[in-house]
């Protein structure tokens, strides 16, 4: 079976849905972004379509992908996500991520 996804994005996958029947969780809930390389790329998970995009978290198809979801109803578990991680890595440049989010208007303010 051919697929585009990496090995660390299925085991990622797999790791989340351990013990669980249908939903992707990581630590007993969802999470929809898996941050890589300091900050700079994330993998993003999307409810809507099923599908994760790893993207780099200064482009354009990351704000968008990050629109989807919030238009979707995920805002604020993804700004809640946001804080989370700029709580657990202030060096990785979260808060400047969140900052372009709200100046896109992606979560509606």
């Amino acid at each position: 079976m051919a697929s585009n996804t990496s090995k660390t994005a299925r085991a990622s996958v797999r790791a989340g849905q351990a013990g669980k029947g249908d939903a992707l969780s990581v630590l007993g809930e969802f999470k929809y972004l898996i941050p890589l390389a300091e900050g700079r790329f994330a993998y993003v998970r999307n409810l809507t379509n099923g599908k994760t995009h790893h993207l780099p978290t200064d482009s354009d198809a990351f704000v968008e992908e990050i629109r989807t979801l919030a238009a979707a109803g995920h805002g604020a578990k993804i700004r809640a996500e946001l804080n989370g991680l700029e709580e657990s890595f202030p060096k990785h440049g979260w808060s400047a991520t969140q900052k372009r989010l709200e100046d896109a208007g992606v979560f509606g303010g």
